[in-house]
């Protein structure tokens, strides 16, 4: 559950400005604050299950944006390839300029 919890965070910050006010606001609310459905519910004066069926619904919109265009899996291999250059450094197995470029890809990230 918490990979599941954790993948689906990552998407939902990948892909958030996809989404409608609405998802955000649900997503924000069971993922990031850890509301139940019950608590997002009340707060929007809505159904369980209306609450419950968006979320679904907008995490498979986020798996499907995932599909297309990749950003967490590009993510996940750009954090993969820093870490072996950062070990790679460390050992000074590169040159020392390749600290001053991994620096600089960490900053983006």
């Amino acid at each position: 559950m918490l990979e599941k919890t954790t993948r689906i965070n990552y998407l939902f910050d990948f892909y958030q400005s996809l989404l409608t006010p609405k998802q955000r606001n649900y997503m924000e609310l069971y993922y990031l604050e850890d509301y139940s459905l019950g608590e997002i519910s009340e707060t929007f004066d809505v159904s369980r299950q209306a609450v419950y069926d968006n979320i679904r619904r907008t995490e498979t919109m986020l798996e499907e944006y995932e599909k297309k265009l990749h950003l967490y899996e590009k993510f996940q291999k750009r954090q993969q390839v820093i870490a072996e250059m950062e070990a790679a450094v460390d050992k000074q197995e590169l040159p020392k300029h390749t600290a001053v470029w991994l620096e600089q890809l960490q900053d983006l990230e």
